[in-house]
């Protein structure tokens, strides 16, 4: 009889399907009537199929799955009480909202990931093409077939589309941090926020040099900077003579006052001409570099700023990031996350009818109230785009949407 009820749960609601499963294996733990002795394990097999048939993997606990799985569902109809949650994916709900704000209306997409639920989802930053400095339409950038969500990323030079900023995929550093900006660390387990900084040293035979930056266009002459084959075949040219030097297994293979070729498996320092006077080709010399902080634990950080929240609470440091100008009324995009380990992600519609954007302090607010411990502002403006299973919901239509440097996108694993 048991086994014939495990096989007909198809018929039954969600809630009854839960409720036989544990119904059956509280009986055959408590029960003291002669019950067939594979009751707990048919039991088992229907809530273990169910947690399947959600995407679940085996080696978690069910029924406390099942119990986060429930409260997550019930915050979202306290948080979300006046709005429509819509279920894209186990995990991953998307909220339209329209609302105002000192009086006035804005349209705003919330996009909420909580892969306590599904470990089959990862979320990491995608440039627009193996170009640093290329530019693309978001749905060509999350064109993959598993993209659920798409957001524009970091900052970037309008012209060319180079990220401004810090922009690290897999652990390789694309492009280095400017001004010192939040940034926000991905890892397969959580997130991070901090103000990203880098370090950079290269050591010859009798001096230090320290490195500025990498993968960044030059804001002062005096700067030492870093470029890698991610920046592209040579190294960039510079409006006062500089000297370049390439280097490859920790050797100086060329050196000129002119842009060089940047090795496959190597890279070129740029610097002021007097910095290398003393060097010559095949010294060797070794090199250290990270962002900062160096996270152990995160494999990927998208940059953007200012701060947002901060350990709970509003934090808008737009002054000490150098972003003021930015801070009145604009289309937005803001990621965060939870105490509870879910990422929320936002975009604010503005400069148009129907939707007036909002300020700095108004998004902060906004990301707050939504139960973001941290959060960061993204670039925005007309960058802000939202894309969600093909369809673009922020900024321009699907045609016309902006061209970004770079997205964060959220996608089934592979």
């Amino acid at each position: 009889m048991i086994t014939a009820l495990a096989e007909r749960r198809i018929f039954c609601s969600e809630k009854m399907v839960l409720k036989l499963g544990f119904v059956i294996m509280a009986l055959a733990v408590f029960s003291g009537q002669n019950l067939p002795i594979d009751a707990f394990e048919t039991g088992g097999y229907i809530l273990n199929n169910y947690v399947q048939d959600k995407f679940v993997t085996k080696e978690q606990d069910y029924s406390a799955l099942f119990l986060l799985r429930k409260n997550w569902e019930n915050e979202l109809k306290v948080k979300y009480k006046n709005n429509t949650v819509k279920k894209i994916e186990e995990g991953v709900v998307y909220i339209p909202i329209v609302k105002y704000i000192n009086n006035r209306r804005i349209k705003m997409n919330v996009v909420e990931v909580n892969r306590n639920l599904n470990d089959n989802i990862e979320i990491v930053p995608q440039s627009a093409s193996e170009n640093i400095h290329s530019k693309s339409r978001i749905n060509k950038i999350a064109q993959n077939q598993n993209t659920i969500v798409a957001v524009n990323g970091t900052y970037f030079k309008q012209d060319t589309g180079t990220p401004l900023g810090a922009l690290v995929v897999n652990n390789e550093i694309i492009s280095g941090p400017i001004y010192e900006r939040a940034g926000f660390g991905i890892s397969s387990k959580g997130y991070r926020t901090s103000r990203i900084s880098f370090f950079g040293e290269l050591r010859t035979k009798d001096k230090l040099i320290k490195i500025n930056n990498i993968n960044q266009p030059r804001m002062m002459f005096s700067e030492v900077l870093m470029y890698t084959p991610k920046w592209g075949v040579k190294s960039p040219l510079t409006k006062k003579p500089a000297i370049h030097i390439a280097v490859k297994n920790n050797k100086i293979i060329a050196k000129s006052t002119s842009p060089v070729v940047i090795p496959k498996d190597g890279y070129v320092i740029s610097a002021p001409v007097d910095t290398f006077k003393d060097l010559k080709l095949s010294d060797r010399v070794n090199i250290k570099y990270s962002v900062m902080p160096k996270w152990d634990d995160i494999d990927h950080i998208i940059s953007g700023g200012p701060y947002l929240v901060k350990n709970g609470s509003i934090f808008v440091d737009a002054v000490n990031e150098k972003l003021t100008s930015i801070s009145g009324r604009n289309p937005r995009t803001a990621i965060g996350y939870t105490r509870d380990n879910v990422m929320i992600i936002v975009t604010v519609d503005g400069r148009k009818e129907g939707s007036s954007g909002v300020t700095l302090n108004e998004l902060a607010k906004i990301m707050k109230n939504l139960g973001c411990y941290e959060a960061i502002n993204l670039d925005g403006g007309s960058s802000t785009v939202m894309y969600l299973n093909g369809t673009v919901l922020s900024g321009s239509n699907l045609k016309n949407s902006a061209m970004i440097s770079n997205a964060l996108v959220v996608r089934r694993k592979a």
